[in-house]
């Protein structure tokens, strides 16, 4: 079954541990990097998207290579984040089957005297991240000089934080002997400085963005106030037949908080983030698999790696922070030509944020109500008569049947399958089950002022212009408000949505000219 992992040159003791975590094939990442560190001694610059595998990519090799009788530190390992830092140590320690190499995540946060106690013990493979490294660094209490890898994970985060003079201190204490591994999901200048630096002969390893399918993704989003999102998650639930669902959070805190509501609303729930240990994450991960449990609350990063592609549901509990990882998330349904459906709760504050996300990842994403509590009874009320359906057309057990005809002797026909109902489903179809929502509207929450680079000038009177906007941004003339025409220029108000719009419309308009509208306050020339 691992014949493609044993064709990349992995020994047997790497195969094992793949075949116990349920590994079947390389990703691209894997296919393309895990030979390339196998053999010779050149640099690596891999470029490929988040979630795509590249911990084991650089992880099965330095197992494959280290010394594990040699008790000093063999490989360097920054990341971005604590959070990121404890799942590479994590990932890499359960793929290390028989070896004996000591990892230790150090980060920010940590009792410093416990990573003092860890380190003076000897380990192998040190991750962390770039201020608390540097710190050790400093302390002479961890000692870079000899490291066989150096490895960058998610550089262009690291830069974009503002890791950059960390980043080169930290390199300035290692040896010049050593293999240098970057990877990262852009290649920014900075990024490049940094390899032209540092990195002498390289291979760039380029992975091209996968798109996920989203046609079968039926995308929604609902409008809801924060303090009310608990609820509107358990109606979403209760009205689907079959939940099977991802609900990303922000944070951990956020994905303990929710998980432990769902659980106490007797949901059968867990939770992920980067705090939990990997074996703790391979439980949970097989439990969910196997659908002993239908909701799974996870972080972006403790998501990565899931190959669970068939869920009927994604919730975004929370916005995601960027357009990319918003498809990301959603591509996980749809999958296998089964429809799957994306919800996102939204806010009013984070309504401008979920237009940037519809116009960069080029998707519809429709409003919708939450289901209403009696809607939601409903829909509990027809899953239950389907059940009772298909139970009848089956083959009863005579003693059921026996039982039914000595019930139905006693009693009312209606009153016996009503006090049935009620021992079977207890309060599950009461209405105080759940809480009211606000109503809450943030598409026309707000308006914005913009200036538009045409005036009297230009022939332009109001009835023009508005028909100039419309045409060319196809926004309904109606909502174009309080129009000042002067020489050389005009304003227009509008609301937040078709502010978006027609600033992305007129973007696309070919001019030699300067951005024909624009945001109002961005002019402060006038």
């Amino acid at each position: 079954m691992l014949h493609k992992f044993k064709a990349l040159g992995l020994s047997e003791n790497a195969l094992a541990a793949l075949r116990r975590k349920g590994f079947e094939e390389p990703t691209q990442i894997q296919e393309k990097v895990i030979p390339l560190l196998l053999a010779g001694d050149i640099d690596v610059i891999g470029q490929a998207q988040t979630g795509t595998g590249k911990t084991a990519a650089f992880g099965l090799p330095l197992i494959e290579k280290l010394n594990d009788k040699a008790k000093n530190v063999q490989a360097l390992i920054l990341t971005p984040t604590r959070e990121l830092a404890i799942q590479v140590a994590e990932e890499i320690n359960s793929l290390k089957g028989k070896k004996r190499l000591d990892i230790v995540a150090i980060y920010g946060g940590q009792s410093m005297d416990q990573q003092l106690r860890r380190l003076r013990r000897g380990v192998d493979i040190v991750v962390g991240t770039p201020g608390r490294i540097k710190d050790h660094l400093q302390r002479g209490s961890l000692k870079v000089s000899g490291i066989s890898y150096m490895i960058l994970d998610e550089a262009d985060e690291m830069l974009n934080m503002g890791f950059i003079d960390d980043v080169e201190d930290i390199l300035s204490y290692t040896n010049k002997t050593k293999r240098m591994l970057l990877f990262s999901a852009t290649m920014p200048g900075s990024i490049l400085r940094l390899v032209k630096k540092y990195m002498c002969q390289y291979k760039l390893i380029q992975i091209q963005k996968e798109q996920p399918t989203v046609s079968l993704t039926d995308q929604i989003y609902f409008e809801v106030n924060y303090s009310d999102k608990i609820e509107a998650l358990c109606r979403i639930i209760d009205s689907e037949n079959g939940f099977y669902g991802l609900v990303f959070c922000r944070t951990k805190v956020d994905v303990d908080t929710v998980s432990k509501k769902l659980l106490d609303r007797g949901y059968d729930a867990d939770g992920l983030h980067g705090d939990i240990s990997q074996a703790q994450r391979e439980r949970i991960l097989n439990r969910f698999k196997q659908k002993r449990i239908n909701i799974l609350v996870a972080t972006d990063v403790a998501a990565r790696g899931i190959d669970i592609y068939n869920l009927t549901h994604v919730i975004n509990y929370s916005l995601p922070q960027d357009p990319e990882r918003y498809v990301h998330r959603i591509g996980r349904t749809g999958r296998a030509g089964k429809e799957g459906t994306a919800i996102t709760f939204v806010t009013p504050d984070e309504y401008r944020k979920l237009l940037i996300i519809k116009r960069v990842a080029k998707t519809d994403i429709r409003r919708e109500k939450i289901p209403a509590i009696e809607d939601v009874i409903r829909a509990k009320k027809t899953r239950i008569k389907n059940e009772l359906a298909g139970i009848i057309q089956s083959s009863l057990d005579s003693q059921y049947l026996d039982f039914a005809q000595e019930i139905l002797a006693e009693n009312e026909p209606d009153k016996a399958l009503a006090a049935f109902i009620k021992y079977s489903f207890g309060d599950e179809l009461s209405v105080r089950n759940y809480s009211k929502i606000k109503d809450v509207s943030v598409d026309m929450k707000g308006t914005v002022r913009l200036f538009v680079a045409r005036g009297r000038a230009d022939n332009m009177d109001p009835r023009k212009l508005v028909n100039m906007i419309r045409e060319i941004a196809q926004v309904d003339s109606w909502k174009i408000r309080d129009v000042r025409i002067f020489d050389k220029f005009s304003f227009i108000t509008v609301p937040f949505a078709e502010a978006e719009i027609i600033l992305h419309a007129f973007k696309k308009q070919k001019t030699t000219r300067k951005p024909i509208v624009e945001r109002a306050k961005e002019r402060k020339r006038r």
